[in-house]
């Protein structure tokens, strides 16, 4: 009963990150140009983007803000005429940054604050897939403070400093009742972890502008997380873990940028980013009775292709647009429905309006296209096809000084 036990607790894919998870929403004009800004010296953002292009910004400023993840899952069983809908849960990832130093020197500060991971995923809790997962919680926040160098008139390097505070909220049901009520586990825990983030920046006499920037994994160390378990039967409480380890990692983005300028009011901006997911081959829990059980992963690297474009259509109003696809690192087998994960298209707009020469606002809206994905988990055996759309409106507030 023990070994079955933990067998069922251990498999639950808790805490594996995907393109689903990974938050590529970091600055407002970048996302409305479908998250392209690597090889553009655009605005505060730069500090994720591009470190190297924080010492050619032409002035000092802060920005913050935030944006809010609506998103549509629909799940069918192979077999079964109902289709199953996830619950409206709309996480809020933000950005803030400030960017410090006299414009005319060669050295600028900086330091960002933003949510390159995380995101909600809840089920009913008597949906087919509920010895999956009925609900998880995900935050990554990284703060970075940056140094930004430029070497030339045209070529600028930079690099931070990534403190990583990490939570995760995971929840499912285990198949036992007590009192006629379903039996729940959840595991809960958090992480403080170390990375870095550089990138180098180029102009050229052209017009056209490039960028190269690598953000390093961080492996996130749950240790001493909670795993708690709720209306448990008896005959199998004394069985039952109270803590647990894990180590789980962020994976390493490489990211080229190219931009043009074909006239002194437009900016077009091309980013290809490769994230280095094979580094997910497994996930193992250790538990605090010496029990501990693998769960293959086995991921694979995988693309991200984003073009943007923005016009200063009058000194008041800019307009952004953009579009991407990104591939999934998800291997056949290993879809799960907490990362219902297949390859996606993306579609940006936004505008900019500068009320003074100091400030500005700045909204932008994404929209992301998942395939249909039909799969059975080699560990869960749960068979049926999703789909998922997401509806991602922002908004941040800049200052000049």
């Amino acid at each position: 009963m023990k070994k079955i036990l933990f067998s069922i607790l251990l498999t639950v894919p808790v805490l594996g990150f995907s393109q689903s998870f990974q938050v590529n929403l970091q600055g407002q004009k970048q996302t409305a140009m479908a998250g392209a800004g690597t090889g553009l010296a655009l605005d505060e953002a730069a500090i994720f983007f591009n470190p190297g292009a924080v010492s050619f910004l032409k002035q000092n400023g802060i920005q913050g803000g935030a944006h809010a993840i609506f998103l549509k899952t629909a799940f069918k069983e192979t077999g079964s005429n109902i289709t199953q809908h996830n619950k409206n849960k709309i996480p809020t990832p933000f950005q803030a940054y400030a960017v410090f130093g006299n414009p005319e020197n060669r050295l600028r500060f900086g330091i960002g604050a933003y949510t390159p991971f995380g995101g909600a995923m809840h089920w009913n809790e008597d949906w087919t897939g509920k010895y999956s997962v009925t609900s998880l919680d995900l935050q990554a926040i990284y703060i970075q403070p940056t140094l930004s160098l430029k070497l030339t008139d045209q070529i600028g390097i930079g690099g931070g400093l990534v403190y990583s505070m990490g939570k995760v909220d995971l929840r499912r049901a285990l198949p036992y009742t007590s009192n006629g009520l379903q039996t729940t586990a959840q595991l809960k825990g958090d992480s403080h972890d170390f990375g870095w983030n550089a990138g180098i920046y180029i102009e050229t006499l052209s017009g056209l502008t490039f960028g190269i920037s690598h953000r390093s994994q961080v492996t996130a160390k749950v240790e001493d997380g909670d795993a708690n378990f709720f209306n448990a039967p008896a005959t199998v409480t004394a069985s039952l873990p109270s803590r647990f380890n894990a180590n789980l990692p962020l994976p390493a983005t490489s990211t080229i940028g190219v931009g043009y300028a074909p006239s002194d009011k437009t900016k077009l901006a091309l980013d290809v980013n490769w994230v280095w997911w094979h580094t997910y081959e497994d996930l193992t829990f250790y538990y605090d009775n010496n029990t501990s059980t693998p769960s293959a992963r086995n991921y694979h690297d995988a693309a991200t292709f984003r073009l943007g474009i923005q016009n200063e259509t009058t000194s008041f109003l800019t307009l952004r647009a953009g579009v991407g696809y990104a591939l999934s690192p998800v291997s056949k087998g290993y879809v799960t429905p907490e990362v219902p994960d297949a390859d996606r298209l993306l579609l940006s707009a936004g505008i900019g309006l500068k009320p003074t020469e100091r400030l500005g606002i700045d909204f932008s809206f994404l929209y992301e296209n998942v395939k249909a994905r039909t799969e059975t988990n080699i560990e869960s055996g749960l068979n049926g096809t999703f789909k998922t759309v997401a509806y991602i409106p922002g908004m941040s507030l800049s200052y000049k000084f």
